[in-house]
C-alpha cells in the first residue's frame, strides 16, 4: 500500500531522549491559576453546560482495550463545535481590556449590560477559518454587540459559509488556502483598525492565540473530572488529539501536564496526511516548526492548516509521545463507527475533523499492518483511552454522504 494510503507515525525522539535541558515546563498562562476566569467566563454565559464525556464500552472491548471515552462537542453552546470555547473568551478579554478589567471582573451579563456597550463602542472583529472558528467568533461577536468579518479558504463548502453569514458575519470566500486566509485576514486589519480573532500566533501576535488556547481548556477540564468521576480508579492512559494549527491539542495536553496527570500518559497528536504540518516537524527533529504546502485538501476541513501555531508547538514538541498522518478514510471510518455503534453503546455524531481520532484507534487496534504501531503505543487490555469528537455534522451533506452513502470507504477511492 502507498505512503498516502496508510498510516505514517513519527515518534517523538526529542521527549524520548529526555532533553531535559531543552524541555521547557508547561507554560504559565496554562496553569490552572491562569486559565481559572475563562472557565468562570464560560459558566456564566447562559448556555453553558459541560458537554457529555460518553463512555463506549462495547467499542472497547471489540479493539481490545479497557475502557474508551469520548468528550462530544457536538453539544456546545448549540454550535455543534468546540471553537467557541476559545473566540468566546479571546474576544471578551479583547472587550474587557478596552474597559481596563481584570479576567476575574469579566462575565457574560457585564459585558452584554447596555452601558458596557456604550462604552466600548462598536468593534469588528476579523478570522480566517475552515468553518468552525469562523462560526465561533461570529457568534461570540453577535452576542456581545460586536461585528465579525470571516475569511475562507477556496473550497468552503456553503453549508459553513452560510452557517457564519447566519449569525451576521461578513464572509469572504478567498482563491487560496487557509494559511492564505489567515494573512489576508491579517493584512485588511492592520489596514481598517479591525481586532485580529485567530487560533494561531506569529511574531508580535500571541496573546489573543494564548486567550484561545484558554478557552479551550474548559473541555479539557470538564473531561479530566468528568473521567476522574466515571472511573474513580483509573487514570487515562492514552489521549488521542486531532490537530490542525495544534492549538487544542496543545490546550488539552498541556492542561493535563498542569494537573499532573500526564507523567504515564502517551499522548498521540493526529491529523491528514494533507496537512501533516505536525509530522514534518517532528520528523525534522530540530525542534523548530514545519510548514505543509500546497493546497491541504482533505475532507478534515478543520485540520486542513499548513502552520503550527508556535506556541501550540512548543508544548507537542516537549510533551507529546506520536506525531500520526493518516489518510482520509481513518476519519470517515471512525464517523461511522460512531454514527453506528455496536451492542449498547450510545450513538454520537461526529464529523469529519471529529472523528479521525477514534477512526486511528480502530485502524490500529482492528488491522494486521498495524500491530507493531499499536504494540509501540503501549495500546492493550489495560488501556483507557481519550479522545475528543471537536465537532458534529457541521456539514450535513458532507455528514450524510459519509456515513449513509460510504464515501471514503477506503484507501482506493472516495
Amino acid at each position: 500500500m502507498s505512503a498516502e494510503k496508510t498510516i505514517q507515525a513519527v515518534a517523538n525522539t526529542r521527549k524520548k531522549r529526555g532533553l531535559q535541558a531543552e524541555r521547557q515546563a508547561i507554560p504559565a498562562f496554562l496553569s490552572a491559576e491562569e486559565t481559572r476566569p475563562a472557565r468562570d467566563f464560560h459558566a456564566s454565559c447562559p448556555v453553558y453546560a459541560p458537554t457529555p464525556l460518553v463512555p463506549l464500552p462495547d467499542l472497547a472491548r471489540e479493539l481490545g482495550i479497557g475502557h474508551l471515552y469520548v468528550k462530544d462537542e457536538s453539544w456546545r453552546f448549540g454550535l455543534n463545535a468546540f471553537k467557541v470555547l476559545g473566540a468566546s473568551y479571546a474576544i471578551a478579554r479583547c472587550l474587557a481590556t478596552k474597559l481596563g478589567w481584570t479576567p476575574e471582573e469579566m462575565s457574560f451579563a457585564a459585558l452584554c449590560a447596555e452601558e458596557t456597550r456604550r462604552q466600548i463602542g462598536e468593534v469588528t472583529f476579523v478570522t480566517a477559518t475552515d468553518g468552525n472558528h469562523g462560526r465561533a467568533v461570529a457568534w461570540a461577536a453577535r452576542e456581545l454587540g460586536q461585528r465579525a468579518v470571516v475569511y475562507m479558504p477556496k473550497g468552503s463548502t456553503a453549508e459553513r459559509v452560510e452557517a457564519i453569514r447566519s449569525l451576521g458575519a461578513q464572509v469572504h470566500v478567498i482563491n487560496g488556502n487557509y494559511d492564505e486566509a489567515v494573512r489576508l485576514s491579517e493584512k485588511t486589519a492592520r489596514e481598517r483598525g479591525w481586532q485580529v480573532v485567530q487560533d494561531t500566533a506569529w511574531d508580535g501576535y500571541t496573546t489573543i492565540p494564548a486567550w484561545i488556547m484558554q478557552g479551550y481548556v474548559t473541555m479539557a477540564a470538564e473531561a479530566r473530572e468528568q473521567l476522574a468521576r466515571q472511573l474513580p480508579d483509573k487514570k487515562p492512559t492514552h489521549l488521542f488529539l486531532q490537530a490542525g494549527v495544534g492549538s487544542m491539542a496543545a490546550a488539552v495536553l498541556g492542561h493535563f501536564v498542569a494537573e499532573a496527570v500526564a507523567d504515564e500518559l502517551v499522548t498521540v497528536i493526529v491529523e491528514p496526511h494533507a496537512a501533516n504540518c505536525m509530522v514534518l516537524s517532528a520528523a525534522a527533529e530540530d525542534g523548530q516548526p514545519q510548514v505543509a504546502s500546497g493546497e491541504l485538501r482533505t475532507m478534515m476541513a478543520g485540520l486542513a492548516c499548513g502552520e503550527p501555531n508556535p506556541l501550540a508547538w512548543d508544548i507537542l514538541r516537549d510533551h507529546a509521545d506520536f506525531f500520526v498522518s493518516c489518510p482520509d478514510f481513518i476519519a470517515a471510518n471512525g464517523m461511522r463507527m460512531l454514527a453506528a455503534p455496536d451492542g449498547g453503546d450510545p450513538q454520537i455524531v461526529s464529523g469529519e475533523s471529529g472523528a479521525v481520532g477514534v477512526g486511528l484507534l480502530a485502524a490500529l487496534m482492528r488491522k494486521s499492518e498495524h500491530r507493531a504501531l499499536a504494540k509501540q503505543l503501549g495500546l492493550n487490555e489495560e488501556s483507557v483511552v481519550l479522545c475528543f469528537s471537536t465537532e458534529g455534522d457541521t456539514d450535513r451533506a458532507s455528514y450524510q454522504r459519509i456515513v449513509w452513502e460510504g464515501a471514503w470507504a477506503d484507501a482506493d477511492g472516495q
